[in-house]
C-alpha cells in the first residue's frame, strides 16, 4: 500500500474509532486521529501476521485498522486516566 493509501486509511479508521468510541479523554485533532489510525492498521497487522491470518506482505484492511484503533485508543484512555 502506498503512503497515500495508509494515511487515508488511517483517517478514516481513527475516525471510525472516535466515533465508535466516544469519549471526553479521547485525543483531538485530524492529524492526531490520522496517526491513531495508522498505529491501529500496524497493530493488527503485526498482530494478525502473528497468529498467521495475514501472509507476510499483507496488510490489515480497514476494519482491522479501525479495531487496531480501539485498541490503541483504549490504551490512551487507560495512560491518560491516571492524570
Amino acid at each position: 500500500m502506498s503512503w497515500i493509501g495508509a494515511i487515508i486509511i488511517g483517517l478514516i479508521a481513527g475516525a471510525l474509532a472516535r466515533l465508535i468510541s466516544s469519549d471526553p479523554r479521547n485525543p483531538q485533532g485530524c492529524l492526531v486521529t490520522m496517526v491513531l489510525g495508522m498505529l491501529g492498521a500496524a497493530l493488527f497487522t503485526w498482530i494478525g501476521q502473528t497468529l498467521d491470518l495475514y501472509k507476510p506482505g499483507e496488510t490489515a484492511g480497514l476494519i482491522g485498522a479501525t479495531l487496531g484503533a480501539l485498541v490503541v485508543l483504549g490504551a490512551w484512555r487507560a495512560i491518560s486516566k491516571g492524570r
